[in-house]
């Protein structure tokens, strides 16, 4: 069998939102991944993905986010992985091109904490996810940060043989740092 890195998307996503939506420094920003493979942690990360952030830490019910993560842009640590995660069994990027995450609920958790909850989609299915911020201003715009983790399985990523959690592990936790200029 094959070890294949996976790679799990994500939307890194980052509930975030203020009435006109500003997009991110892709430059300046991430969305990664961490996952267990044969009891070794491998990170990798997505290269190609779109955010559009409104966010106002005083009013955080006005937020919106919309983040759009390209499957085939993904980095899992080799060129056999980038390949593999792209085949029907993990990603399938032919009919599932991309990651999407889309929030207009933010609730306040903490100091520049906050919770966006939004609908995720992957792989062919979409479903509620809570994405735990952090907010961080800076002189020209502001920080957005965070990770959760995702269920690779609740997700049909990595079928069929690679459904066994001996080689790949089922959890994944998405990272992701978004920077939003002024």
């Amino acid at each position: 069998m094959k070890q294949y890195a996976f790679l799990f998307a994500t939307l890194a996503a980052a509930g975030l939102g203020q009435a006109h939506a500003t997009p991110v420094d892709a430059a300046k920003s991430s969305v990664k991944f961490v996952f267990t493979q044969m009891n070794v942690p491998v990170e990798g990360q997505f290269k190609k993905f779109s955010a559009d952030i409104a966010f106002d830490a005083a009013k955080p019910e006005t937020g919106k986010v919309a983040i759009a993560v390209e499957l085939a842009a993904t980095d899992a640590g080799s060129g056999d992985a980038n390949q593999a995660v792209q085949m029907k069994e993990w990603f399938d990027t032919a009919r599932f091109p991309k990651a999407t995450f889309s929030a207009t609920q933010f609730k306040p958790n903490g100091a520049g904490k906050f919770i966006a909850t939004g609908q995720f989609g992957l792989k062919g299915r979409t479903a509620a996810l809570n994405v735990p911020f952090t907010v961080r201003p800076d002189a020209g715009g502001q920080w957005f940060e965070g990770s959760f983790p995702l269920s690779r399985l609740a997700w049909k990523v990595g079928e069929g043989e690679w459904a066994d959690v001996g080689a790949v592990a089922d959890a994944v936790q998405v990272k992701f740092k978004l920077y939003v200029p002024k």
